[in-house]
């Protein structure tokens, strides 16, 4: 009966509506549990990276010459100071690769407090030796402008020899071991001494305090002979030329455990604390070094 139809229609059509609810459910239900395990593994990810990062130590990374070496912050803070000492000094890069090389050898670049007999220090300089007092060889600074003032007595040490030189300034009971580390000598020579821009990144954890830009620049100026100008948590260095840019640089880079440096720019090229791995940014060098404190 034709007045019965409506009725009918409308009864299958309400029948109908729930197997379609029920499909549309269906389809949804994947993508909801896609979804899910995407941020699951997402979040996963997250938690390893983080995870290896604090596991991970701080460790310094030099290029240069088409070698790669690695060295904790301490080695590289020290190895620094020599080669900016050599700077201040006027000397050329291969005192630093000697005088590295031999710090490496007695030390491993480690102010250590002991040695043989009474061996101290970077370059283990012996007090009976008449290389100065326990307190003054225990001095960085002071122990290294001695190892200089020995190795410039030494006509013709710039192309002499490793073993032979570095034996004639230490008189050392194993003159031979000296050339075993002349390759992490002059890798450490080369960037330091600002030959090999953009040689050195380090890998630090955040830094949980800092130095004043005031002592940065005190230190600077001790070791390298540069001035720098505080402003803020900042200190800028306007450098003679782009080698001694990158001298300056790299020598923060490698204080930057100590000191708490964050961020160090030479011109447009940046290296980043909070950046682990990720090197030296992209961009122009100038003879600008501004060095971030905090």
């Amino acid at each position: 009966m034709p007045s019965d139809r409506p009725g009918l229609a409308l009864a299958e059509s309400r029948r109908k509506r729930p197997p379609a609810r029920r499909a549309r459910r269906r389809r949804r239900g994947p993508v909801v549990v896609l979804v899910v395990l995407a941020l699951l593994v997402g979040a996963g990810w997250l938690g390893v990276s983080a995870l290896v990062r604090s596991t991970q130590k701080p460790v310094c990374t030099i290029s240069a010459a088409g070698m790669t070496e690695t060295f904790d912050p301490e080695q590289t803070a020290n190895a620094a100071l020599i080669g900016a000492i050599s700077l201040k000094r006027g000397l050329p890069a291969r005192a630093a690769t000697i005088a590295i090389t031999t710090a490496y050898q007695e030390s491993k670049i480690r102010n250590i407090r002991f040695g043989d007999r009474d061996s101290l220090g970077l370059f283990q300089q012996r007090p009976s030796q008449g290389w100065g007092t326990a307190e003054q060889i225990l001095d960085p600074v002071y122990s290294t402008n001695k190892f200089y003032d020995e190795l410039v007595r030494f006509k013709g040490y710039e192309t002499a020899d490793i073993t032979t030189i570095a034996q004639k300034v230490q008189r050392s009971a194993y003159p031979e071991a000296y050339r075993d580390h002349e390759g992490q000598g002059r890798v450490l020579a080369s960037t330091l001494t600002g030959w090999s821009p953009a040689g050195l990144t380090c890998r630090l954890d955040p830094a949980t305090s800092h130095a004043t830009p005031a002592q940065v620049a005190a230190a600077l100026v001790q070791q390298a002979g540069v001035q720098g100008s505080a402003a803020g948590d900042a200190l800028t260095v306007q450098a003679r030329d782009g080698r001694q840019a990158w001298a300056v640089g790299q020598w923060a880079v490698a204080n930057a455990e100590g000191f708490g440096i964050t961020r160090v720019s030479v011109g447009d090229r940046t290296w980043d604390r909070a950046k682990g791995d990720a090197g030296w940014s992209g961009g122009t060098a100038s003879t600008t070094v501004r060095i971030a404190l905090g």
